[in-house]
């Protein structure tokens, strides 16, 4: 455990960047939850359904929550915010996700991505912070082949343009912390899933076509292998981190299961946590893709006495019983 380990502070004011996304709901309801003010900042866009992202809003309205609508890329706008909140620790979980969808439409990439997460750190360098935290991925292993990642590793060789600019993210990190003091955390995230999750995720899209009798599509006919991590336990990693800045200024931690699972191990235990088997179509592997993911947790571990531990059929259990009450089916 490191030294002087401090809980969370419920005191500072949290800058929560994709708070309509994903883990930005996540982490921000357990923010509020325990009394903190979050500052939430999201564009909404359409790359999946728009309502998803209202309803996790809906869910978010609390008196310690205010939620600012706006672009990463819109450096004026992203300069109002700091100046006007004044956020001590900023969580940058907003992004272009999707490596698929990098291949189809790389300039919106680059806009969030990139020129989105530079603004942030000019933003953090003009106003300082206690700590920025960020969202990078495991997707910066490409295909390598030792195994597990470990953050010693060698990251030098994407096979997407979304793993090159998370790759990015850290380099540019890296430098502002140097250069200005930034306390800064990357966080490379494996594989997240769970309620109110992404919809364009493989277990999400598989629900939606098992739930309306399609076929779903199996690449590299089932041999993969991923260290799917349960969004609970990749916010409560977050969370012991906050209030922690590195010693050095700059640290990136994998946060993962330290588990992978085996594709159609994966997909069965989804068909019995949803009570229904699926229709299966085999293809080959996609571009971007990549075999195997998994986490070497040992730092965080280290760090925090923690690793990521909820089990693929709790995690799923919970996802299945959350998706049949939001959209209403059996």
């Amino acid at each position: 455990m490191i030294e002087n380990f401090k809980p969370l502070d419920n005191t500072k004011t949290y800058l929560v960047t994709g708070a309509a996304g994903f883990v930005g709901y996540h982490l921000t309801k357990l923010l509020t939850s325990k009394g903190c003010k979050v500052i939430g900042y999201d564009n909404i866009n359409d790359y999946y359904d728009v309502n998803l992202k209202h309803a996790r809003l809906e869910d978010l309205a609390n008196d310690n929550f205010t939620f600012i609508k706006g672009d990463l890329a819109d450096k004026e706008a992203v300069d109002k915010l700091f100046a006007k909140y004044k956020p001590e620790i900023v969580i940058n979980l907003a992004a272009q996700a999707g490596v698929r969808y990098s291949i189809e439409n790389p300039q919106v990439y680059i806009e969030s991505n990139i020129i989105g997460f530079f603004n942030i750190l000019e933003a953090c360098r003009n106003n300082p912070v206690e700590h920025l935290l960020y969202a990078s991925s495991s997707s910066v292993y490409g295909a390598n082949e030792k195994i597990p990642f470990s953050t010693e590793d060698k990251v030098d060789n994407p096979v997407s343009l979304y793993a090159a600019t998370k790759k990015s993210n850290e380099l540019m990190a890296h430098t502002y912390s140097h250069l200005y003091k930034i306390p800064t955390t990357g966080l490379r995230f494996f594989t997240v899933y769970g309620p109110y999750g992404r919809p364009d995720m493989a277990y999400f899209s598989f629900t939606n076509k098992i739930m309306a009798g399609e076929k779903i599509k199996i690449f590299n006919n089932g041999d993969m292998y991923r260290d799917f991590t349960y969004v609970d336990d990749i916010v409560k990693g977050i969370e012991n981190m906050l209030c922690n800045p590195p010693k050095g200024n700059y640290k990136v931690y994998n946060i993962g299961n330290n588990s992978p699972e085996k594709l159609m191990d994966f997909i069965e235990t989804l068909e019995n946590a949803i009570g229904k088997k699926a229709e299966k179509e085999f293809h080959p592997m996609q571009p971007g893709d990549v075999y195997r993911t998994y986490a070497d947790v040992t730092d965080l571990i280290n760090d925090f006495d923690f690793k990521p531990s909820t089990s693929i059929a709790e995690g799923l259990g919970k996802f299945a019983e959350w998706y049949k009450d939001y959209y209403k089916v059996n």
